[in-house]
């Protein structure tokens, strides 16, 4: 069934024009690499802000609203891409383990920030600078940090070796 499923993405007429066009998947590529920087970069603010390292002049809770309307119209940027770049050889990409990695790790990405924002975050708003900030927020901003350096490089092995591995 899945295989099926896959089968009909790849041979979509959108990821037909995307495998077979000349310029279309590297400008979606090329598009989806800034989006992931995007993403990358606005996290990157709060969590070396929860760590103490960046912005410590701003509290954890200016740092986070300033970052995430950059993170999250970034991250639909990067699916959109990235489902396309999908489509174009979906049967290759479902089998790549560091593409199957790279969801995991997003998935866990995503678990750390439920955790964080639901209840590791609570009472942010009184961490006005680094030394108040806990330990409990520090910790969610090493793992949300190492995720997504993680999650780049499995994004970089992909294309290097989707046609290894497929």
């Amino acid at each position: 069934m899945l295989q099926g499923l896959l089968q009909a993405v790849q041979d979509s007429s959108a990821a037909t024009a995307i495998r077979e066009g000349q310029s279309l998947f590297p400008w979606i590529e090329s598009v989806h690499v800034l989006a992931v920087t995007l993403v990358i970069g606005s996290i990157a603010i709060v969590d070396l802000r929860l760590l103490g390292l960046a912005s410590r002049d701003r509290s954890v809770v200016q740092s986070t609203m300033l970052a995430l309307p950059v993170t999250w119209s970034a991250f639909a940027i990067a699916v959109i891409s990235g489902a396309l770049m999908f489509s174009s050889n979906a049967l290759s990409y479902a089998r790549n383990p560091f593409f199957q990695v790279k969801l995991l790790l997003i998935i866990g990405a995503g678990l750390n920030m439920l955790v964080y924002h639901l209840l590791l975050g609570r009472g942010a708003s009184a961490w006005l600078t680094p030394e108040l900030t806990p330990h409990r927020a520090r910790i969610a901003g090493g793992v949300s940090l190492l995720l997504w350096i993680a999650i780049a490089a499995c994004g970089r092995w992909i294309g290097f070796t989707l046609k290894i591995l497929s």
